[in-house]
């Protein structure tokens, strides 16, 4: 990805979130926090990621999809580029992923709650002693 494409992502994420924050009055929008914009090389379209900070995410997504176009003329007043991109509202599932993730982590791995790494080499060096012993 070009820096020039990596500020663009970086300058639509502050906008928008500027925008909502400040001038969108959709009250199924509320909080809502844009954790990612992802713009398209030909500059067509822009994919937001959101989250809400409380409430429905369908409700939220209904209302941004429903702002769009207020949000889509502001966002054009803020932007120094030829073309605005069409914007396109998804939720964000990053938190949800990982947590899955770590769950199934959690579930294959090994647990060290009974017995330390440190026991065991004790462990394995006491009963190496008392072998020793046994020989004499």
């Amino acid at each position: 990805m070009s820096r020039r494409l990596e500020r663009l992502n970086e300058q639509v994420r502050r906008e928008v979130s500027d925008i909502l924050r400040s001038d969108v009055k959709d009250p199924r929008v509320g909080l809502v926090t844009v954790t990612e914009a992802r713009v398209s090389s030909d500059l067509s379209y822009a994919k937001l990621y959101v989250r809400p900070l409380g409430g429905e995410e369908e409700e939220l997504l209904n209302g941004l999809r429903a702002a769009t176009p207020y949000i889509r003329r502001e966002l054009g007043k803020r932007l120094s580029v030829r073309h605005i991109p069409e914007l396109r509202f998804e939720a964000d599932r990053a938190l949800e992923h990982a947590l899955h993730i770590e769950k199934l982590l959690s579930e294959v791995l090994p647990h060290d709650d009974d017995e330390s790494a440190d026991d065991v080499e004790t462990d394995v060096a006491a009963e190496e002693d008392e072998s020793e012993k046994d020989d004499d």
